[in-house]
């Protein structure tokens, strides 16, 4: 289905080329200035120069041209030569009807659906998330369902940190804990049990303590190293450690998630690319890509038009280690073989920009990757406190995400119940839904890119831009067509009229620029966008609520008119919702 826009700018467009201009001046953007118009062409700006004559004068021979139209109801020519018009009624309740009637309410498939791969970054095994784990799995998912509603096929991996130095420290500081455990007898050929020798909370306080130890002993630390080595050399009890510490992790991660309502198709990490590094070291070597620098293998990444300096790209240390590099490079490489992606999506805080681009330069330049497959790190902003500061507890630590969320949990809890007599299981529900909105929401609505302050008070307001406030209109929305229903009349088959009021025509008109948004969202990977967009709608429609007797409507055709408005609302609202990750509760 056409965007509104493009078909009221080929319209102008027509009265151009017929007013003897050039057609592409006719682009209609919406007014900026409401109060007077509901749409503005300032192509005569332009065409004055091109045709050397008042731009005013173009402007009215433009307008004259579209006295007949069925698309714009008024046009005006006004100094110095802009086109401001309003709607045609009709034309908008027709759209409107077209974009019920669709299935994805007027968003054009692909003819060539992508497949997108989406990297969260994903988290370190066997630590606790915390609030810096929240951008990338908010965003990530948010990004993941935007482009599957747009018709391509994503698969998203959470991507574990579950190979490296970490998990020597907790193999070695269990082993001083526990040197008895059978998974340390080298000369054991038997079955490993199949119960974990610890819990996720002794795991989560293994792993800082050993931490915290290397960074004093450097015995300890050396033994750390030894046992990573082992490790990844295939020691069996090792091994069997480490399947316990992924499992006792993943499963722990997965409930958090899901709490968060995020979910992963694939659950790899560092690990599954242990055997793929030496093949891929030996071909870039072999093509001639990688060379010896210093006693560390490299890769030159730097292009003739930089202008700052791109340092190459490390494969291998002077020791003959693995790093990041390696790790993320072999994982594309996989990537290709077994998916063969056209985009690949790295979310990441932004300081990471430059690894970034040090590691998709050399993907290309190795030839990993196809010349036409898409690259994209998404860099996200800081998640502040009040004070500006990265978010921390009132201790001064690193706040856990379970905490965060209780912490929200209870603030919706607190204003749910305020002052009313709800069921206390039905409100705890409903703290839960409306806590994630807050949440998501208050993350979402900003530029990805940008550092943001997280504030509880306000993200918990059901007034102004945040989770609650879009909630409680879609629930204001819910309540009047059950209100409807219950009065024995149906919502089916209702038809969208042309508006009546101002007020209405401003809803419709919103409502109509969902498949412009949601094309610009997906192309941006912007769920800011779709924020934007529901925030405006539902102002839209509070103001068409506010001034409208919607059930006392005494004209049946009228309120069924109104009805079918409202349906087409909510099922838009809701779908923005979903796509950014977040329901709405049938009563608040």
């Amino acid at each position: 289905m056409k965007k509104i826009l493009d078909i009221i700018s080929e319209e102008i467009g027509k009265a151009f080329e017929n007013a003897g201009y050039e057609k592409t001046l006719g682009k209609v953007t919406l007014s900026n200035r409401p109060d007077l118009c509901e749409y503005q062409c300032n192509g005569a700006m332009a065409g004055a120069k091109l045709y050397k004559k008042a731009p005013i004068m173009i402007a009215q021979d433009v307008a004259a041209q579209l006295k007949d139209s069925t698309i714009i109801e008024n046009v005006e020519a006004v100094n110095p030569g802009f086109l401001n018009m309003d709607l045609n009624k009709a034309f908008l309740a027709q759209y409107l009807c077209d974009m019920a009637a669709d299935e994805k309410f007027g968003l054009d498939m692909p003819k060539e659906p992508k497949k997108i791969l989406i990297d969260y970054g994903g988290p370190n095994v066997a630590k606790p998330l915390h609030v810096g784990h929240l951008r990338s799995a908010v965003i990530g998912e948010s990004i993941k369902r935007i482009a599957r509603f747009a018709g391509h096929t994503v698969i998203g991996d959470i991507h574990l940190g579950d190979w490296g130095l970490q998990m020597g420290l907790i193999i070695t500081e269990l082993q001083e804990r526990k040197p008895q455990l059978v998974y340390f007898d080298e000369s054991y050929t038997g079955e490993y049990p199949k119960e974990a020798p610890f819990t996720i909370s002794e795991l989560e306080e293994i792993y800082p303590t050993a931490s915290a130890k290397s960074k004093e002993d450097a015995a300890y630390k050396e033994k750390a190293m030894e046992a990573t080595f082992k490790l990844q050399s295939g020691v069996r009890g090792y091994r069997a450690l480490w399947n316990h510490i992924i499992a006792v992790s993943v499963s722990d991660l997965k409930k958090n998630y899901e709490n968060l309502n995020v979910e992963f198709d694939l659950w790899k990490g560092e690990s599954d690319v242990h055997d793929v590094i030496p093949g891929m070291v030996d071909y870039m070597k072999k093509e001639g890509y990688a060379y010896v620098s210093d006693g560390a293998l490299v890769v030159d990444v730097k292009e003739e038009t930089d202008t700052k300096e791109i340092p190459p790209c490390m494969i291998l240390k002077s020791d003959g280690a693995s790093l990041y590099n390696t790790t993320d490079l072999a994982t594309i490489m996989e990537r290709m073989k077994d998916y063969n992606p056209d985009k690949l999506i790295y979310l990441t805080d932004k300081r990471q920009d430059l690894y970034f681009e040090q590691v998709f330069r050399c993907a290309r330049k190795t030839k990993l990757v196809r010349p036409e497959t898409q690259l994209l790190h998404i860099g996200f902003g800081t998640m502040n406190g009040k004070d500006g500061k990265p978010f921390k507890t009132r201790e001064g630590g690193v706040m856990r995400l379970e905490r965060l969320m209780d912490d929200i949990n209870q603030e919706m809890y607190k204003k749910i119940t305020e002052g009313r007599e709800v069921e206390k299981k039905e409100a705890e529900r409903t703290a839960k839904i409306v806590a994630l909105s807050a949440i998501k929401y208050g993350d979402l609505s900003n530029q990805a890119s940008k550092d943001y302050i997280f504030d509880i008070d306000r993200f918990t307001s059901f007034e102004g831009d945040t989770g609650p406030y879009i909630l409680y209109t879609i629930v204001r929305i819910k309540s009047i067509l059950a209100k409807y229903v219950q009065s024995g009349k149906t919502t089916e088959n209702t038809t969208i009229n042309e508006p009546v009021t101002k007020n209405q025509k401003n809803l419709m008109i919103e409502i109509s620029g969902f498949n412009a948004m949601m094309e610009n969202a997906y192309e941006e990977s912007a769920p800011h966008k779709v924020c934007a967009y529901i925030y405006d709608l539902c102002n839209a429609f509070n103001s068409f609520y506010h001034e409208t007797k919607i059930m006392t409507e005494e004209d049946e055709e009228r309120k069924a008119g109104y009805i079918a408005l409202l349906v087409l609302c909510r099922d838009i609202l809701e779908t923005c919702i979903d796509l950014l990750g977040f329901e709405a509760p049938e009563r608040m």
